[in-house]
């Protein structure tokens, strides 16, 4: 029997379902290292903490009101994957513009938090 590794996905917001389309991204968002060289050798590396996110396509929902979606400044973001693990970024806020294509009907939306904790089954 195979293990399930990519696929259906779940998407919360404060406990909410919200109609995820795909293209759903996780950055736990611990520390990002970057090579420090000198004109002689590699000396080491810098380490600076980065800003934790769930970003996804979100289905364009009539019933989705996006000004509220908007104003999200201290939300509960959940992400349950199909492998088992969910993630969950706390003190979230809506980061950066929504951009609809409503083409395709869905729009990205991308979420920052205070931190994101990974939990597995």
């Amino acid at each position: 029997m195979g293990t399930p590794i990519a696929g259906t996905a779940f998407l919360f917001t404060n406990g909410a379902p919200i109609a995820l389309r795909g293209n759903l991204t996780i950055n736990p968002g611990r520390v990002e290292r970057t090579g420090l060289a000198g004109q002689d050798r590699v000396h080491g590396y810098q380490e600076l903490p980065t800003v934790p996110y769930i970003e996804a396509d979100i289905s364009l929902d009539p019933t989705i009101n996006w000004e509220d979606v908007e104003l999200v400044t201290d939300a509960t973001i959940q992400a349950d994957l199909i492998n088992g693990h969910s993630y969950v970024l706390r003190n979230a806020w809506k980061a950066g513009r929504i951009e609809m294509n409503t083409r395709e009907g869905f729009a990205r939306c991308r979420w920052e938090g205070m931190n994101c904790s990974e939990m597995t089954s």
